[in-house]
């Protein structure tokens, strides 16, 4: 009986020691693929940002509006007194720029470009460009042409 208890105890240690690994390993996967996930999040608010200040170098007002926020599409409209897309165009928004970084935030962004810093929601159907033309101010809040309420 000796002998046989060594061989199950032996068998269970292999056991716990399996399992652990599997555990380490799942761990690991899950955090290599949230990573994933993240940069490719940041890359997809990096190209909304970008989309918006190139429809406005074309003059294209509606492709621009439908890439805001809705509450930001609609105090563009609102502060203008005249339709999203005629409103945008005379935002005085910079030229569209590179991509220098990207910060997502769960379902914010952050995406500095060489010429503007743009945040943006992931809402449904992707992302939406809450505020651009965004300026830092040190400790104070960015300073943004274009934002919702």
């Amino acid at each position: 009986m000796g002998h046989e208890d060594g061989r199950r105890n032996q068998s269970a240690m292999q056991g716990s020691r399996l399992f652990a690994f599997a555990v380490l390993t799942a761990g690991i996967v899950a955090a290599v693929a949230g990573c994933g996930s993240v940069a490719s999040r940041g890359q997809a608010a990096s190209a909304v940002a970008q989309r918006l200040l190139e429809a406005v170098e074309r003059k294209d007002g509606a492709a621009a509006c439908a890439l805001l926020a809705p509450q930001t599409a609609a105090e563009v409209s609102q502060s203008a007194q005249k339709d999203c897309a005629a409103a945008i165009l005379d935002q005085n928004l910079p030229p569209a720029g590179t991509v220098t970084s990207d910060d997502v935030y769960g379902q914010w962004a952050r995406v500095r470009l060489s010429s503007d810093t743009e945040f943006l929601g992931m809402f449904p159907g992707g992302w939406r460009v809450v505020a651009a033309g965004c300026t830092p101010r040190g400790d104070r809040p960015y300073d943004c042409i274009v934002q919702g309420n």
